[in-house]
């Protein structure tokens, strides 16, 4: 538990400026680490899903693989020039909408649960692959679903051991810093 804090923690201090996508010379590994709204936004989703799990096991894993694959989804329209608008304000609604549901302790089915988050993943992925470099764009887009899964497990890990230590109410506040730092990175932006 302290070893996923403080992975957690490391990681954190790596992510960039407040930025959805400040540079593109990033591996597709550490793209999701360049932006804070894309960070916030794939570990919230592993908190909710430890929030979900309690009632549901199977969340735990089914809701952050909806995700990821819908990122993919994502990616894929990005390279089929397929144009989806709106897609930053999106990534940004993800955030909020993720860490409300968080802070509000929202337990819904584990399908709707799965829609939700991969409707905004599909905005994710589409984000992150208009950014792949023209050469080894696959192992970009691997190196992406990648670190999503990862962070999405320090999301889980971090609400499993809140969930322990202090209850819901330290897994909503959890819900609380998600809010709060996706309204940092917007006005940031």
């Amino acid at each position: 538990m302290l070893r996923t804090i403080f992975l957690a923690a490391v990681l954190f201090s790596l992510a960039g400026p407040a930025s959805a996508h400040p540079g593109h010379e990033a591996s597709g590994f550490l793209h999701p680490f360049t932006g804070i709204d894309h960070l916030l936004a794939m570990v919230g989703v592993g908190v909710w899903a430890a929030l979900l799990a309690v009632r549901k096991p199977a969340s735990g894993v089914l809701v952050p693989l909806a995700f990821t694959i819908m990122m993919a989804i994502g990616a894929i329209a990005a390279f089929a020039g397929i144009n989806l608008p709106f897609a930053e304000a999106a990534i940004i609604a993800s955030v909020f909408v993720v860490g409300g549901l968080i802070l509000a302790s929202v337990r819904m089915p584990m399908v709707g649960a799965m829609t939700v988050v991969g409707l905004f993943a599909v905005f994710h992925g589409y984000a992150h692959a208009l950014e792949a470099p023209a050469k080894a764009a696959g192992l970009y887009v691997l190196g992406f679903l990648v670190a999503t899964a990862l962070l999405q497990a320090i999301g889980f890990g971090l609400g499993r051991a809140m969930l322990r230590r202090v209850g819901n109410l330290g897994l909503r506040a959890l819900g609380g810093v998600v809010v709060v730092g996706g309204a940092l990175a917007l006005i940031t932006q």
